[in-house]
């Protein structure tokens, strides 16, 4: 008989959206109940491109979390961002990471960049220092096809920072390709990727099933079934390299249902329940806690989390709206629940 507990290391979250304002106090407890740890997106308006910026928002989260939760700033780099102020916001600990943004690749990136060469002297400095480059892995070329986007940029553009920065880690966040999945696994231990819940269990089709639904709408698009598969095996392969990071990025059921729905999936509240379902159907439980817990504080040089958490096989109904939000999951029944 199968085990009716699964008890792991608290799990970090290493790319999470909590927004500002008053979404950010209805949203960020979600994250802080589940994670110790979450690196937090910098993608704000205006985004957090300065030191005081960064410490500002990080005072802003932690007023709305338990005491418990660290959360994990990042730079948002500009083509004119100063290698300066990277690297001093850096040695002061305020950020673990910087943000490449491809401009116009994602909600609130306008501020990004238009010439990846613009960064070189930005990334000579973070190899230098050994500051980590978290990346929105798509092109934004409108002759480009928005489902081949992370393809062409891994072929175009990430090829050739590893290449020129063979010392810089880098971690192509949210990966939703058989080309992602591959390139992290050859590429060797400076390169990383993190694999979202949703990526793992819708492919394209969500989208359209039925009328057109934009709960299942995010950037980067799901993909076609061939590569949630590809991107499925490597996550629950045991790789070093490959690890957690939701990408929950919530907007207001209003924005959601729009003319122009934003891109984003809400899937915080229940996001350790998605992972362990899709770790049990592919029969890797056992490889949850690296996944989970383990590989990304490893990349970072963190240390990992002392305190544990357990799951229990139960099933629980997600609502359909929470905080004025469409979670992921919404009215589904879950099999397994996380135990406060």
């Amino acid at each position: 008989m199968a085990s009716q507990t699964l008890t792991i290391r608290r799990p970090d979250d290493w790319h999470v959206h909590l927004r500002d304002g008053e979404m950010l106090a209805r949203v960020a407890p979600y994250t802080a109940r589940q994670f110790a740890r979450a690196i937090v997106m910098p993608n704000l308006v205006p985004p957090i491109t300065t030191v005081e910026a960064a410490r500002d928002y990080r005072k802003r989260i932690l007023e709305v979390t338990d005491p418990g939760f660290t959360p994990l700033m990042t730079c948002y780099l500009t083509d004119d961002i100063e290698p300066d102020e990277i690297a001093r916001g850096f040695s002061e600990t305020v950020w673990i990471a910087a943000k490449l943004y491809p401009a116009g690749a994602t909600t609130n990136s306008a501020a990004g960049v238009t010439d990846i060469r613009n960064l070189y002297p930005a990334f000579a400095r973070m190899e230098k220092i050994g500051m980590v480059l978290c990346v929105h892995g798509e092109v934004t070329d409108p002759d480009v096809d928005v489902f081949d986007r992370e393809a062409v940029f891994i072929d175009r553009i990430l090829s050739r920072l590893v290449r020129d920065f063979p010392g810089l880690k880098i971690v192509l966040e949210h990966i939703t390709t058989k080309d992602a999945a591959e390139f992290v696994a050859a590429t060797g231990p400076m390169i990383a990727a993190t694999v979202t819940p949703q990526h793992l269990i819708i492919n394209r089709n969500a989208i359209f099933a039925g009328g057109l639904r934009p709960h299942f709408y995010c950037l980067p698009v799901a993909k076609r079934e061939q590569h949630r598969l590809a991107v499925r095996k490597a996550a629950t392969s045991g790789l070093a390299n490959i690890f957690l990071g939701t990408d929950s990025a919530p907007h207001s059921r209003e924005a959601k249902e729009s003319s122009c729905g934003c891109a984003g999936i809400f899937n915080a509240p229940f996001a350790l329940e998605s992972y362990a379902t899709v770790f049990e159907e592919e029969g890797a439980l056992d490889k949850l806690e690296a996944f989970a817990s383990i590989n990304g504080a490893r990349f970072y040089d963190l240390p990992m989390n002392e305190e544990q958490i357990t799951l229990e096989r139960a099933e629980v109904l997600v609502p359909a709206e929470m905080e004025g939000i469409v979670p992921f999951h919404a009215s589904e029944t879950l099999s397994w629940r996380f135990v406060d």
